[in-house]
């Protein structure tokens, strides 16, 4: 069943994921293939239209999104601004990439996305985002608030990829 702008509806879900805490999980269907999904996580220039919290890109490694690559962005507003960096744990081009998201006083996160072809004719793709801790406070301190923040952010996250990847002519509300 498709909820709205074409998209299933999110499947949150938390508990433990190789060994740690999984804060939250969130997953949809996208009208646009795994390529058109890749290339935009490949394009770190487009990392702030997808990712809740990051106002801008300040430079993006030339073999983004390769292993240890890394891109510089900044999260917050002009009046509270972070500068920060987003390296690659992990990458199957075109089925996962696994950024660390660096929250500092909050602390870190693995962010593994998962894109799995799907629809009849393998035109859609399941885009799933498992987020979980690996340091500081948000490891520590696993709980349902928490979880329903990060998976509320996350399902938002999750949402502007698709658009960035289905490339909307009219809008969906």
């Amino acid at each position: 069943m498709m909820a709205r702008g074409g998209r299933l509806p999110r499947s949150p879900a938390r508990g433990v994921v190789e060994g740690q805490v999984v804060v939250a999980t969130v997953s949809v269907t996208v009208r646009a293939t795994p390529a058109a999904v890749d290339a935009v996580l490949a394009d770190g220039w487009a990392y702030t239209g997808w990712v809740v919290g990051a106002s801008h890109v300040r430079a993006v490694q030339a073999d983004w999104p390769a292993v240890g690559s890394r891109l510089f962005h900044a999260s917050g507003n002009w009046l509270l601004l972070m500068e920060d960096h987003t390296p690659v744990e992990q990458v199957d081009p075109g089925r996962r990439l696994v950024p660390r998201a660096y929250g500092g006083s909050l602390g870190d996160a693995r962010i593994e996305l998962s894109l799995t072809p799907d629809g009849p004719t393998g035109d859609h793709t399941r885009v799933t985002m498992v987020e979980t801790p690996v340091a500081g406070p948000g490891k520590w301190f696993h709980n349902p608030i928490a979880d329903a923040v990060l998976t509320r952010r996350n399902t938002e996250a999750r949402t502007r990829l698709g658009c960035l990847a289905e490339r909307p002519t009219t809008p969906t509300k």
